[in-house]
């Protein structure tokens, strides 16, 4: 399992588009459906399935990954930081 945790301090709504851009890349990388449930965005397809939970100064990602997207773990651990740092907290 990938646990990342990203610090911000954006409003809502700018947290909540932040989530949405790593949703789309990830949704476009790994070909997954995304839907929100008030606060937590659950995406996932055969293999692969997480979310990423909005809070007051923090987005919290898990993601779950099958066994042959296993292998993989550390690369798409390091995209999803990468990506979350760069929306989260834009320097």
């Amino acid at each position: 399992m990938i646990n990342i945790i990203q610090p911000h301090n954006l409003a809502p709504d700018a947290a909540r588009a932040a989530a949405q851009q790593v949703a789309d890349k990830l949704a476009r990388e790994l070909d997954l459906s995304c839907q929100w449930q008030g606060d937590v965005l659950r995406f996932g397809k055969s293999g692969v399935e997480g979310t990423l939970t909005l809070l007051d100064k923090q987005a919290q990602m898990e993601i779950r990954l099958g066994f042959l997207y296993g292998a993989f773990a550390p690369a798409i651990q390091s995209k999803v930081a990468e990506k979350m740092r760069k929306v989260f907290a834009p320097e």
